[in-house]
């Protein structure tokens, strides 16, 4: 029965395409349905082709337009054949097959650890035995060979990894640290003396420590907490030390610390104060509304209006009184005071001496006669003498 049907519709198609002047009219096949064992994919075309006969012939616009056609050019809904290929593409949505192109095509970002990157070419640099170590150290100590000089440097490289990894919890980026105790490691090897018999190993480890150290007080703050011997110390080891007091049931104030660490307590309590507070911007805005800075809060340098004028008039009565007292002595006493102390230069003591005709200790006498006169002369005045002569 199916065959026949197939057979039918066949020959339908041709006959309407064949057909003189005849509008052409191929109906949709008629096994999709009529046959009751057809698969899923048959009921879905059928589905199909029964959606998209509704949907043409229920739009008034397009069959409007259809009358306005000549008849060559209308095609009947019934004429419309979706392929089974087609069917498959409206059944699968757009956006899944999207999803699975991006799905199949992204890939995790590979991640790149410089530290691990650069062990690895280390391997390539073989260790030195301890005699290799001496020979190349003494070539280089007599002949300055730059050969020798890098082997040292490159087959102790693993060294200051080791090293900078004891303070990746002071610094953030663990290859800075790795770079500045390079550094220090090329200057071992200028100080190195293989003749003490210390491996070179033991030497640099000193210096590698101490310019990653460097490196971290210098660029931990903006300002520098650290600069003398005694300031390394306790910004490395204030903290450990007081816990390490704790422990053993000792206050940890200042001198105990200042005597358990070798170091002046009034370094402790520097290092204490400036451990304790942080960096502060002197252009940061201060106040409920920003109206101020911290800087507007910094007393000027310069005296203001009202010491300026105090100044002055203090200096016009010490003045005073000292032309007063200038005028009661005499005339020798008067030119040993002009010259020594009324000048911007004054002379010295031989100098007056020779002019006076007196020994330059004569001359020193009378001054200390005449400066002890002036302290008395100004004090029975009221005056301050120390602030006269300071």
């Amino acid at each position: 029965m199916t065959d026949k049907k197939k057979k039918t519709t066949v020959q339908t198609r041709r006959e309407s395409k064949s057909g003189p002047g005849a509008t052409p009219k191929a109906k949709v096949s008629t096994r999709t349905t009529t046959s009751t064992k057809t698969s899923t994919k048959t009921k879905t075309k059928t589905k199909t082709k029964t959606k998209t006969k509704t949907r043409t012939k229920s739009d008034p616009a397009s069959r409007e337009k259809a009358r306005q056609q000549t008849p060559e050019d209308v095609v009947s809904p019934d004429e419309i054949i979706v392929s089974e290929s087609e069917i498959l593409l409206e059944e699968e949505p757009v956006d899944l097959k999207e999803k699975k192109d991006v799905r199949g095509s992204s890939s995790k970002p590979a991640i790149y650890d410089p530290v691990s990157a650069y062990y690895q070419t280390l391997r390539y640099y073989p260790v030195l035995t301890r005699d290799e170590e001496k020979e190349i150290a003494i070539r280089y100590l007599e002949t300055e060979d730059i050969d020798s000089a890098y082997t040292l440097v490159t087959s102790n490289l693993k060294l200051v990894i080791k090293i900078a990894l004891e303070y990746r919890r002071l610094w953030r980026e663990i290859v800075d640290l790795i770079q500045e105790g390079n550094v220090g490691l090329m200057q071992a090897v200028k100080k190195y003396d293989p003749y003490r018999g210390v491996r070179f190993s033991s030497y640099a480890a000193w210096w590698v420590r101490a310019y990653i150290i460097r490196y971290i007080m210098n660029n931990t703050r903006m300002v520098k907490i650290g600069t003398t011997q005694a300031q390394r110390t306790l910004y490395f080891q204030l903290g450990k030390e007081r816990e390490r007091l704790r422990r053993m049931g000792i206050e940890p104030d200042s001198k105990a610390i200042a005597k358990s660490l070798k170091v002046k307590e009034s370094e402790v309590d520097e290092m204490a104060m400036r451990l304790s507070t942080g960096d502060l911007s002197l252009e940061a805005k201060r106040g409920h509304d920003g109206d101020f800075s911290l800087y507007d809060t910094i007393p000027a340098l310069e005296p203001d209006t009202e010491s300026k004028v105090a100044d002055a008039e203090t200096r016009s009565i010490y003045l005073e009184k000292l032309s007063e007292f200038v005028a009661t002595l005499a005339d020798r006493d008067r030119k040993i005071f002009t010259m020594r102390w009324m000048r911007d230069d004054p002379l010295t003591l031989q100098v007056v001496g020779e002019k006076l005709g007196i020994t330059r200790e004569r001359v020193r006498q009378l001054e200390a006669r005449i400066i002890k006169n002036l302290k008395e002369y100004l004090e029975k005045e009221g005056l301050s003498a120390s602030d006269f002569f300071s």
